[in-house]
């Protein structure tokens, strides 16, 4: 076998509405899929990589686990260069204060979605 890439990310969210609101107006992604499927999932992506949102089974969920439980961590979307500087700016005129990580071989932005969700913004091109 060999992959092609990844093709989406699952997400258990609160509210799917605000959740896709989010994440188009926050990150620029692309609503997809809404005339086969609607809401269930409601599918937002960029390039060839989407996020798949379902609502929670429950009115009051318990928010993302912690490092202490075998679990996703976080969702890392990446940027050329140029863009990471545009959007730590971005985020930061939305009130979601990213907090900046160097990781050396890249920087990384890192903000928490309604539901919780540590998402990451993440660039390679670190030279300059």
């Amino acid at each position: 076998m060999r992959v092609e890439g990844l093709d989406h990310v699952a997400l258990t969210v609160r509210d799917v509405a605000r959740s896709v609101a989010w994440y188009t107006e926050v990150l620029g992604l692309e609503r997809r899929f809404a005339e086969v499927w609607g809401d269930f999932p409601a599918v937002v992506g960029a390039g060839t990589t989407a996020l798949a949102l379902f609502p929670s089974s429950v009115p009051d969920p318990a928010p993302p686990p912690g490092r202490d439980t075998i679990s996703a961590r976080h969702i890392a979307f990446r940027v050329a260069g140029p863009m990471f500087a545009e959007a730590r700016r971005e985020l930061e005129e939305k009130g979601l204060a990213p907090v900046f990580q160097d990781h050396t071989a890249s920087h990384s932005l890192y903000v928490r979605d309604p539901d919780g969700h540590e998402v990451e913004i993440t660039t390679y091109d670190v030279d300059g």
